[in-house]
């Protein structure tokens, strides 16, 4: 019996063929190939400690003056647990308690200084460990505008190492979306705010079907219920304890779960300010409590008795907030910290380890794999954006104004010919600027979360992302280009012309490189428009066609404008030393003379191509090492 199974990836069709016989011979099924490298995993964490530094400031209101003073803030305070395979450890508390940043900790992805010890099977976190290890942010982060299936082979593609063919990774992905219940909605785009797609449950189990994809033996999830209705968060966690089940250690913090989902969690750790109120099995919080004192006032869920615990709250209400948290602190102490201390002693069984990964690199798949993979991916996320009809209609109705504008204007008409050099070299400078100011933020969450799991490299992100822009940032200024050149009646041969499409292409690819810099610096939408638009009009006005005799003090602005070298290339492509245009009187007088050709000049043609390179290349590698700041595996120091 065969069965068909169809993954659409960029418009291609990669049709594969699923022997449902040959699924019982373990050498031939992608999924069993995948689970034979699954090592269980059992976690260790020791009086881990974390801080941050902050400085407070004073206002002395008497004397009008400020002070301010660098303290210590303590999040996590000598925190300690085990969490063994087929294990699920929930981690509660109210917001601020630190449950987010030791789930972060655990994670290997919290950067800064630890103190503590955090083991993995007794050995510290590695990237051999990383490779094995799921980590689903509260946030779904995902690519709105690919479907289910696609968004799952391409990082099936990314994260599968290179002992998986292609199409074994293909078949991983469709396993995982049978696997977490996705396949009603595999063909249904992800969506977004003002997108319509998959439901909120459904996003979610996508976001924990991309961890699942590496079958990870340690899974980390952040919130995993938030926002979902009580039914759907019931499916998630039932999904996550069939995981655990199969051998699995996971780890997740949850705000309120309802008792139904709190009596599926094999382990609770407790947290309030930063410090461990309980740890222990699920089934026995009711019953400690009680023997602490803290008996619950009528039958209530667990889960808020013990977040009314956590924030100060007795039953009774009979004392203030700091006695009832010290009390329970105390309690930690006295009754559960030398079980987990014994816990943690406990030798761990000795696991025999996969060899698959003995060589283990820092990356699954080479840089050229990951780059096509990557520019696959952006050219069909992104075709919306690039052949958006707004955009399009745009600049078509931009071209055919400023063809009618300067309808077949002469050298007779130089001032009028010149205006339009002009003006196309402001539209082109402004246009593609504001443009790559909206690349980088909007996917900044989508960088960071997939760098920090090793997909792939930040340069063939950042390659890929260059390369997928280029069609409409070649393809709509040609239009352009074509409809004003000879509308505008400027010269007709084919030197002329295609100096001048070159010109305005490369000072394109100079705005958008500045725009890129832009955003990947600011990282904020409205900051970078701001600032964008700023430069751009100093350029413009320093460009040498409105103000001709610019003061000395200011005069450097031209030199880094990009305006300036553009325009005096585009000069260059329509007008030649010695040439004459028709002046006042019936004269004639020279091309180089004319006040907005002089103030620029002729010359110096190749010396302002070399700038523009110069800026091409230079703002790029500010974006770049602008974007290193986000993504990527913090180094983590212990102490």
């Amino acid at each position: 019996m065969t069965e068909n199974a169809v993954v659409h990836v960029n418009g291609e069709d990669i049709t594969q063929m699923i022997d449902m016989e040959a699924q019982q011979d373990d050498s031939n099924h992608p999924r069993r190939l995948h689970k034979m490298a699954k090592t269980p995993v059992t976690l260790k964490f020791k009086d881990v400690v974390y801080k941050v530094r902050y400085v407070a400031q004073k206002n002395a209101m008497l004397r009008k003056t400020h002070s301010s003073s660098v303290r210590e803030r303590v999040i996590l305070n000598k925190v300690s647990g085990v969490v063994k395979p087929g294990e699920m450890l929930a981690m509660l508390g109210p917001s601020g308690s630190g449950k987010t940043t030791l789930l972060t900790a655990l994670g290997g992805r919290l950067a800064g200084i630890l103190q503590g010890t955090i083991n993995y099977n007794a050995k510290p976190f590695s990237n051999k460990m990383k490779r094995n290890t799921g980590f689903v942010t509260q946030d779904d982060v995902l690519h709105p505008h690919l479907t289910v299936t696609e968004t799952l082979v391409y990082t099936a593609l990314l994260r599968l190492p290179n002992t998986f063919s292609k199409e074994q990774k293909i078949g991983v992905a469709e396993e995982v979306i049978v696997q977490m219940g996705l396949n009603r909605c595999k063909n249904n785009i992800i969506g977004g705010p003002l997108l319509r797609g998959v439901s909120g449950g459904e996003r979610k189990r996508v976001s924990i079907g991309q961890e699942m994809l590496i079958d990870p033996s340690l899974l980390f999830l952040d919130e995993p219920t938030s926002g979902l209705d009580s039914t759907t968060a019931q499916r998630i966690v039932s999904t996550l304890w069939d995981l655990a089940q199969d051998g699995r250690t996971v780890v997740m913090t949850i705000h309120q779960p309802s008792s139904r989902l709190f009596y599926m969690f094999h382990k609770v750790l407790l947290l309030s300010d930063g410090n461990a109120l309980y740890y222990g099995k699920g089934s026995h919080v009711i019953e400690y409590f009680e023997s602490v004192g803290f008996v619950p006032n009528a039958l209530m869920n667990p889960a808020d008795f013990l977040l009314d615990l956590a924030n100060g709250v007795s039953p009774d209400e009979s004392e203030d907030q700091v006695t009832v948290k010290e009390k329970l602190m105390m309690a930690y102490k006295n009754n559960i910290a030398n079980k987990v201390t014994v816990e943690l002693e406990e030798e761990e069984i000795e696991v025999e380890e996969s060899n698959e990964h003995t060589n283990i690199g820092e990356w699954p798949t080479t840089w050229w794999q990951q780059f096509l993979i990557l520019l696959k991916r952006s050219l069909k996320e992104r075709k919306h954006e690039s052949f958006d009809f707004l955009k399009i209609a745009q600049i078509l109705i931009v071209a055919f104004l400023v063809g009618l504008l300067w309808w077949q204007s002469t050298i007779s008409h130089l001032q009028d010919q010149i205006g339009l050099l002009y003006f196309s070299t402001g539209f082109w400078g402004f246009y593609p600027l504001f443009e790559a100011i909206f690349a980088f933020p909007p996917e900044r969450m989508v960088v960071a979360k997939e760098r920090s799991s090793g997909m792939y490299r930040l340069s063939s992100y950042f390659v890929a992302r260059m390369v997928s822009d280029l069609p409409m940032e070649l393809i709509l200024p040609i239009v352009y280009v074509i409809m004003t050149y000879f509308m505008g009646g400027l010269k007709r041969n084919a030197a002329s012309f295609f100096y001048y499409l070159f010109t305005l292409l490369l000072s394109i690819s100079v705005s958008q490189g500045l725009g890129l810099a832009l955003g990947a610096v600011v990282m904020d939408l409205k900051a970078a428009t701001t600032l964008g638009s700023v430069l751009m009009l100093t350029f413009l006005l320093a460009g040498g066609f409105y103000v001709q005799n610019i003061p000395s003090f200011i005069r450097w602005i031209k030199y880094i404008s990009i305006m300036n070298y553009n325009f005096k290339l585009l000069l260059g492509s329509q007008y030649k030393t010695g040439e004459v245009y028709p002046c006042d009187g019936g004269k004639v007088c020279f091309i180089e003379d004319f006040p907005a050709v002089k103030s620029v000049g002729l010359t110096g043609q190749l010396v302002s191509a070399i700038v523009l390179v110069v800026m091409f290349v230079v703002y790029r590698l500010i974006a770049y090492f602008a974007l290193m700041r986000i993504g990527g595996t913090p180094k983590i120091k212990t102490t």
